[in-house]
Formats: structure tokens, C-alpha cells, sequence
């Protein structure tokens, strides 16, 4: 086959490709997104609503640590979470025990999605996505939070939990956490 047969060839497959996902196995954008979400807050829903702008599918991961103590159980936030993203194909929820990197890669995620919401945040994000990415090539990108969620950490959420305030303004509705 000479050089001329071969663009053609080329062209061929492009165009069918383009025509029909049957003859096109297209490589989804998947992006792990990992946490505690001890509970899951509206930065963290400003982040997957975000991130499905740049990724076909995001994977909701909870990291399990025996050692982290929790206000929620894992089946209850795992049950948050999805009663939020009901109905939404482009959101999966998970949970993990293994270095996230391991579990990116064991799902197929290309991309590990992470948000920050200080300087601080950043240096450490930082060293966590250049480590992941020499161990497995997986890149981390970065999300910082929107200005009106800056404020809004799970950490301060469960402590207004613990003092019996009202912390719907921090949750998302369908959560059912309040």
C-alpha cells in the first residue's frame, strides 16, 4: 500500500469515527474527585459542577481511614451524596481504602480533580499531585473555590453540627443532612 492509499485510509476511518460512536471507541475523561466529605458541602457541589465542564465523568471517591474519626458513617455520606447526583449519569460515587493514586488508576481516571480554597491548601495539593503524578503519570488539576464558598470547610460544618446550629446554608439540600 503506497503513502497515497494510506491518507486515505486515514481519512476514511476519521470520518467514520465521526459518524458513528458504534465504529468509535472514544477514551473517556474521567477525574477521580477523592475526600472525606465528612459532610459533603456546596464548595465541594461548586467543584463537581465545575469540573464536569472539563471532564466527561467524575468519580465522587470516599478514602476510608480508619484512623480519621467521622461525624457521618460512610454509608451516609456515600447516601448524600447520591441522592444529590440522582439522575446525573456523569457522576459516580465511590468509596476507597488504598492510596487514591492506586484507586485513580484501578478506575480509569485520567485526572484527579482537587479544590483549594487558601494558599496553604495549595502548597500541599502541590506535593500530593507531583508525587501522584511520577508514581502513575495520573495529573491532578486544580479548582480554586468560587469567593462566596471560601469560607465553607467540612471541618466548620461539623463543628456547627456539634453545637446543634443549623447548617443549611452550607449543604446542599438534597443531601438530606438536615
Amino acid at each position: 500500500m503506497d503513502e497515497k492509499e494510506n491518507d486515505s485510509l486515514d481519512t476514511t476511518a476519521a470520518a467514520n469515527c465521526q459518524l458513528s460512536t458504534v465504529n468509535c471507541q472514544l477514551k473517556k475523561r474521567i477525574a477521580l474527585f477523592p475526600g472525606t466529605f465528612d459532610p459533603f458541602t456546596i464548595g465541594h457541589q461548586s467543584l463537581v459542577r465545575r469540573g464536569l465542564d472539563l471532564v466527561d465523568e467524575i468519580v465522587i471517591s470516599i478514602g476510608i481511614n480508619d484512623k480519621k474519626l467521622t461525624y457521618f458513617t460512610l454509608e451516609r455520606r456515600m447516601e448524600a451524596i447520591r441522592n444529590l447526583y440522582r439522575g446525573n449519569p456523569k457522576v459516580k460515587v465511590m468509596s476507597y481504602d488504598q492510596l487514591t493514586v492506586d484507586f485513580a488508576k484501578e478506575i480509569g481516571a485520567g485526572f484527579i480533580l482537587r479544590g483549594i480554597r487558601t494558599v496553604n491548601d495549595f502548597e500541599y495539593e502541590k506535593t500530593i499531585a507531583d508525587v501522584n503524578r511520577k508514581l502513575t503519570g495520573i495529573e491532578t488539576f486544580i479548582l480554586f473555590t468560587e469567593p462566596e464558598h471560601t469560607h465553607i470547610s467540612s471541618s466548620i460544618v461539623r463543628e456547627l453540627l456539634h453545637y446543634g446550629k443549623d447548617i443549611s446554608q452550607f449543604v446542599p439540600k438534597e443531601t438530606e443532612l438536615y
